[in-house]
């Protein structure tokens, strides 16, 4: 490091000494090894906080616009006479859960990915992998995988896809696999209703989305450390290897281009996201509808399903009903709290409940405790990937073995969690 250094001071020529000195200032702060986490921290907090505020109005407005189109699309059906089970299919199957995906996929990304665009062109983003190196490197693996983590907040298919960046095979292997340990923005509105029923109820001079805000700011930390955790791991099993030494560029500090950030993060990011998500629901809300609506006797597919998988939820202190719509949920993280709700109330198609005390009553009604809680949160964060994820890493890997361990890694360290064995 000091030979490093010297060779700078011999070499380098500084021709705007002000700018440099104004960089040197910033860094020794965000860099700095008592200020830099806990900034970093902040700053992630302050995004999600923002997400989470920002998304609610859109969410409403984007909910009252595809109901208004479904009673006409129910006028349209009515009036050319078509039968019961098409209705169906069409709309309480296919345009609910592709309606639902919209309203709640949307807005957090059109918020999230502009603002994590925003911190990347200030030049921000280097200085977290500048912080976090040391750490990645203890686990094996490279210092730029913070930031295909920090990817993986917005969506873990954008974050497998940065994994690019990484040079060694070995590296960029272990953050494919490891990218699904952080939250994404799918699981994000479950995981804030789950915390603002049971967790917010606690604190109740505390501002509701501060709680929220915290309580996720926690399972993003536990995601982190688990992420460090596996990829030491596969580091010392399946993928041996030391970590490879790369010289990290912290570029200057740059005024943001707003109109590149916007059509980056919306164009780039944002739809093409939710564009692979949509094709991969519509398929899976005819399979929801129809499993939901296919009786064997006097019991649907769905309640089969459910009751076949409890013995196996309840050991994660999960049930039955939980499990299912976790695995119907592999398309799109958003419709797994729909998928709960319509099978605790028996009915044929997804649920959209607005209010939150409706929610409270159903899910403490089928046995949830605060410990309910606290282990579906867990699970939603160390669970299987969505679909779309497994088909980048598909595309990203060339091979089907890498992708079948990536679907298998996650829940297999989420069950040992949930069962107090790690």
């Amino acid at each position: 490091i000091f030979r490093a250094e010297n060779i700078y001071d011999d070499t380098v020529c500084i021709t705007n000494e002000k700018y440099n000195l104004k960089d040197r200032k910033i860094d020794k702060v965000l860099t700095s090894k008592v200020l830099g986490i806990p900034l970093m921290l902040t700053f992630l907090g302050i995004i999600l906080w923002i997400t989470i505020k920002g998304a609610n109005y859109p969410s409403e407005w984007l909910f009252k616009v595809f109901n208004f189109l479904q009673e006409k699309l129910v006028d349209a059906f009515e009036f050319f006479q078509a039968p019961s089970w098409l209705k169906g299919i069409v709309i309480d199957g296919i345009y609910k859960t592709l309606t639902w995906i919209v309203a709640v996929m949307l807005p957090p990304m059109a918020i999230f990915f502009p603002l994590f665009t925003l911190l990347e062109d200030l030049g921000f983003l280097p200085r977290i992998a500048f912080n976090l190196d040391k750490f990645f490197k203890k686990a094996g693996s490279s210092g730029k995988q913070a930031l295909t983590m920090c990817m993986g907040f917005g969506c873990n298919s954008c974050g497998v896809t940065g994994c690019r960046i990484i040079d060694s095979p070995r590296e960029k292997l272990i953050s494919i696999l490891t990218n699904a340990f952080v939250p994404c923005n799918g699981r994000f509105p479950f995981l804030i209703t789950i915390s603002s029923i049971f967790i917010v109820g606690i604190f109740t001079k505390a501002s509701s989305s501060i709680v929220s805000t915290i309580t996720v700011l926690l399972i993003v930390l536990l995601g982190i450390l688990m992420t460090l955790l596996i990829s030491k791991i596969l580091s010392k099993t399946i993928l041996k290897g030391e970590s490879s030494s790369f010289v990290l560029e912290l570029p200057p500090y740059r005024k943001p281009q707003i109109g590149q950030i916007l059509v980056r993060s919306i164009l780039d990011r944002t739809l093409f996201v939710l564009g692979r998500a949509i094709a991969i629901a519509a398929p899976a809300g005819l399979v929801i509808w129809l499993f939901a609506n296919i009786n064997i006797g006097e019991i649907s597919i769905l309640n089969y399903i459910a009751n076949f998988f409890d013995p196996f939820a309840r050991l994660m202190g999960l049930d039955g009903y939980i499990l299912t719509a976790f695995i119907l949920g592999m398309p799109a993280n958003e419709i797994v709290l729909p998928i709960i709700l319509m099978s605790y109330m028996g009915k044929g198609s997804l649920v959209n409940l607005e209010n939150m005390y409706e929610i409270e009553q159903i899910l403490l009604q089928n046995g949830w405790t605060i410990l309910t809680a606290i282990n579906v949160m867990i699970f939603t964060l160390l669970h299987f990937p969505c679909t779309t994820t497994l088909l980048t890493i598909k595309k990203e890997t060339g091979s089907i073995k890498w992708t079948i361990i990536a679907f298998f890694v996650v829940p297999f360290f989420g069950v040992e969690f949930c069962r107090g064995q790690i």
